[in-house]
């Protein structure tokens, strides 16, 4: 039987097309494809052409594409061409792995631009990803603003990341969050975004996650959390060409010995100063220290890799690809601008706190700290707490003022003893559970207040006043409180609106008309007690000796542990802006801080003792002399005096301040 050519080509054919769907191409890394068959599009790219990986980022689209590696992330400033390596590692894992990718953009509008000028523009132009898009340009179903549909079955989806929606239903081998710092923290109540999107993806034999941001406010920065999450943060070391000390580069800044130099008065003398050596490092040379020496070494495990296929510890032994790594790559190592460049954005930045931070997001490719100062940890004032002697309060303490906090199940109480030179002591703290508004919790809050305490010597010491925090849910009863166990001695509060108050803003008369009436609400200025209080904790005290300002903590885990000490140091002084104005306030972000809260009032009733009933402090040391008997701002109402053998009265408008003095004494 006679055959064709023509039929043999035919049969060859069918052959080829029965078999296409068992074909495997050689394994390519994500860097071997991208340098194969991307392209820069015209349209979405600053120079046209053929793509080549930069050293930095090869083994970052390596970790990408790595099937090993389930999590990456990307810490990253501008100008490092991270769209595109995106798009690239998206390219590589759609063509070459075969695998359904869900990108997510910060927004809808941002997703449908990102699939118009970046996706649609690089199917076209990667000879590769065309042969699969054959609806390009075309009205058809596989073709729409968030949809892609290939002819191996896969699919690309590409949805703004604010709409709980849009991380329903879909089934991915990839997810992708491009500029995760944008994406809100919470997507309308269900969670986080990363937690949402890497749900679509628990299915998959061969999950990725990859997330990549400039960063913006720490302490609220996505990306940054994401990092933190990983065992492993890895910058990129490079060898000096002159000592061969290897080092990542860092800014640096004026107080450091190293980093970006430059001649005062003219930024194109920029280069970089050795941290090891202090040899001098010019623009020139970056590339080729890239090319030669670069490597990725682990902050936090001192793990490395060059390409991210092959990872090494210490020893420089091969280990187990790991599973999350998280890289920071920024301005400095990027070709596409210079070191002169940096230094000029700096110095127009450096003056404008709003410039500045875009320096530093952008260009440093780190968070914007807003917290002003030096922090204040717990862990310090752990190290440093005392051994009150036999549990009670040191001799020292002449004076005692109490603070209480108005929670929405609790009432919580801090007491602190004071000295000359206001030397503290922290004497006691309760909390008190319930319903606030109940007569039995009010009646448990009316026991403490009346609580005394005894000195080393047996000197035994009421509290003389109590500022208790009106905001909230209960007013009333905070008013009523005060009212019954006397206005002058349990003050009610209000936190002042407007930063730079006086601590305690205590009123000539108490008030005449409204909840408050026979009240003296006294409005504290929390901003400037806090700002006290935390320059006071720095202080560290001096065994044996009277230090000034010093507030002393007791060693003592129920009455000062861990959880107490982090809620005294909750807040950090940040920068605000408000009607275009610049402002530093206290902020405690999503900590608890009623530790903190309570001691600014303990703080505002001792203030309100100096500055409107004459407590001197320094007059009430040593082991003799009493306290002054306080007047009262208003006259009060005529009441008996409680002799020694009885406990003290309550009055309704009094002193009762006085009666207290009077029963236990001072000293």
């Amino acid at each position: 039987m006679n055959i064709l050519p023509a039929q043999i080509d035919n049969l060859q054919a069918a052959f080829r097309a029965g078999l296409r769907p068992l074909y495997r191409p050689p394994p390519m890394t994500a860097v071997e494809w991208a340098n194969e068959n991307f392209y820069l599009s015209s349209e979405s790219s600053y120079q046209e052409g053929r793509w080549e990986t930069l050293p930095f980022q090869v083994a970052i689209m390596n970790a990408m594409g790595n099937d090993e590696i389930r999590t990456v992330d990307l810490v990253k400033s501008a100008r490092v061409g991270y769209s595109k390596v995106l798009l690239a590692v998206a390219g590589y894992q759609s063509e070459h792995k075969k695998r359904n990718i869900l990108l997510y953009q910060p927004t809808d509008s941002a997703a449908q631009r990102f699939m118009k000028k970046q996706v649609e523009t690089a199917i076209r132009d990667v000879p590769l990803w065309h042969k699969l898009a054959p609806w390009l340009g075309k009205k058809h179903r596989d073709n729409t603003i968030d949809s892609k549909r290939f002819t191996h079955g896969k699919q690309l989806w590409c949805f703004g990341g604010t709409a709980a929606n849009n991380y329903r239903e879909h089934s991915a081998d990839t997810v992708i969050y491009d500029e995760l710092a944008a994406f809100p923290p919470d997507v309308e109540a269900e969670g986080s975004p990363t937690f949402l999107g890497d749900k679509r993806i628990e299915g998959a034999v061969f999950p990725k996650s990859i997330r990549g941001s400039t960063p913006k406010i720490k302490g609220e920065c996505q990306i940054e959390r994401a990092a933190q999450e990983s065992p492993h943060y890895l910058r990129f070391h490079l060898k000096c060409p002159h000592c061969g000390e290897e080092q990542y580069l860092k800014w640096g800044g004026p107080e450091e010995a190293f980093g970006i130099k430059w001649d005062e008065g003219d930024p194109t003398t920029a280069y970089y100063l050795c941290e090891h050596n202090g040899c001098v490092i010019r623009n020139q040379d970056l590339m080729e220290m890239q090319e030669v020496s670069g490597v990725w070494r682990c902050d936090r495990t001192a793990i490395w890799t060059v390409d991210g296929i092959d990872w090494y510890d210490e020893t420089n032994h091969p280990i187990d690809v790991p599973e999350h790594v998280s890289f920071h790559i920024w301005t400095a190592y990027s070709p596409f601008t210079t070191w002169h460049r940096i230094v000029v954005d700096f110095l127009k930045a450096k003056d404008d706190v709003g410039k500045l931070k875009t320096f530093v997001n952008t260009t440093l490719g780190e968070t914007w700290d807003n917290e002003v100062g030096e922090k204040l940890e717990w862990e310090d004032l752990h190290r440093r707490r005392e051994l009150y002697p036999d549990g009670k309060m040191p001799n020292a303490v002449v004076y005692l003022t109490g603070g209480i906090d108005t929670q929405d199940d609790r009432y919580e109480g801090y007491i602190w003893g004071w000295g000359a030179n206001e030397e503290s002591w922290l004497v006691d703290r309760w909390i008190l559970h319930g319903d606030p508004a109940s007569d039995e919790l009010k009646k448990k809050v009316a026991e403490k207040v009346r609580h005394q305490y005894t000195r080393f010597d047996g000197q035994v010491m009421g509290v003389s006043r109590w500022c208790w925090d009106s905001g909230g849910h209960y007013t009333d009863e905070v008013y009523s409180m005060s009212r019954k166990l006397g206005p002058t001695y349990v003050i009610p509060t209000k936190g002042a609106s407007v930063y730079g108050k006086p601590i305690a803003d205590f009123p000539r008369t108490p008030s005449k008309k409204g909840a408050s009436k026979g009240c003296y609400l006294t409005i504290v200025g929390a901003d400037n007690g806090k700002e006290l209080i935390v320059n006071r904790l720095r202080v560290e005290p001096q065994p044996g000796v009277a230090v000034p300002g010093c507030m002393h903590l007791p060693m003592d885990d129920e009455l000062c542990g861990e959880a107490e000490l982090k809620q005294l140091t909750a807040e950090r002084k940040v920068l605000k802006y408000k009607n275009g104005r610049k402002s530093y306030l206290w902020d405690a972000g999503k900590r608890r801080n009623e530790a903190l809260d309570c001691t600014v009032l303990a703080v505002a009733a001792l203030r309100i003792s100096q500055q409107r009933f004459g407590l001197n402090l320094d007059t009430l040391t040593g082991g003799s002399g009493s306290a002054p008997s306080e007047p009262v701002p208003s006259k009060p109402k005529s009441k008996p005096t409680p002799s020694p053998s009885t406990p003290p009265t309550i009055s309704d408008g009094g002193n009762w301040l006085g009666d207290v003095n009077k029963q236990g004494g001072w000293l």
